[in-house]
């Protein structure tokens, strides 16, 4: 239980979010959160397309990728890092509880 607590969540939620990702189908329109894009402004938001362009990277379609979004190949390398330094500094991390 003792490393249960200190288990960073963030590294889970960018693990699932790239098998996710890495699993998705990149040329289907899938539902957004995005409210810019919900309200037809699709062309106007600048992270709309974010995720399709990562699908395409992580499927080997670089080409389809940059068309996409042209920030895909930089959030990718961003979050494999980040995901490396969860990894390693996974001792530092505590979850902080109050006693009341």
């Amino acid at each position: 239980m003792k490393h249960l607590k200190t288990f960073p969540l963030e590294l889970i939620f960018w693990v699932i979010a790239l098998v996710l990702l890495a699993t998705a189908n990149g040329h289907e329109h899938h539902f957004s959160l995005c409210p810019v894009a919900n309200l037809g402004f699709e062309k106007w938001c600048p992270g709309c397309g974010l995720g399709r362009s990562i699908i395409h990277i992580l499927h080997g379609e670089i080409s389809e990728s940059f068309s996409e979004h042209w920030f895909g190949l930089p959030a990718l390398l961003i979050i494999i890092y980040r995901i490396f330094t969860l990894i390693k500094n996974r001792k530092q991390f505590k979850i902080i509880t109050i006693n009341t």
